[in-house]
């Protein structure tokens, strides 16, 4: 490759999607302190393998292994009935970009209003089916692209955007039946 030490490449590829990683994996595990122990294993295992990264998006790179491991530790840690999305904080700071843009200065009742309908849109996108809220977080809060998200999840590129599509509608028609 290009000389540098594994530290190196592991600084360069992963540490800056790591922020990325911890909100991923708290969609996935439903709770911060689960998520930071499946982001560590995550790390481990990308530190292992980064000399076996060829390029590309380290960004889904790193979320890929994410998803496994979380995977891999749901399956050891909670029965299958337990694995649920409760602890949704990490859309704190998504949220807060679109509240200083939407609002309203005259007053509190605005951050009010601003704070219930993230609330609202957590508590949807937590109700989502497994299948729809992975393809949602990974296109609409991660970035990732339609391709990026197939080769992930190791399905068809039709499937994305037809999870995604669905995901979307069943979002839009929760909230839209809460006014």
């Amino acid at each position: 490759m290009s000389g540098k030490s594994s530290a190196e490449r592991f600084g360069e590829v992963v540490l800056p999607h790591l922020a990325d990683a911890v909100a991923f994996a708290r969609w996935l595990t439903g709770s911060r302190e689960d998520a930071e122990d499946v982001v560590q294993e995550a790390c481990l295992k990308a530190y292992a393998g980064i000399d076996t990264y060829a390029g590309g998006n380290a960004r889904a790179w790193l979320l890929a292994i994410v998803r496994n491991v979380s995977y891999t530790w749901l399956a050891k840690n909670r029965p299958r009935a337990l694995v649920v999305v409760g602890d949704l904080a990490d859309l704190d700071e998504f949220a807060a970009g679109r509240e200083t843009e939407t609002a309203d200065p005259e007053g509190p009742e605005a951050a009010l209003i601003a704070k219930a309908d993230t609330a609202a849109l957590e508590a949807a996108i937590a109700d989502l089916p497994h299948p729809f809220r992975e393809v949602l977080v990974l296109r609409d809060i991660n970035g990732l692209t339609y391709r990026e998200i197939a080769a992930m999840l190791g399905v068809p590129l039709g499937t994305v955007m037809s999870r995604l599509s669905r995901a979307r509608g069943l979002l839009m028609s929760e909230l839209g039946s809460e006014r």
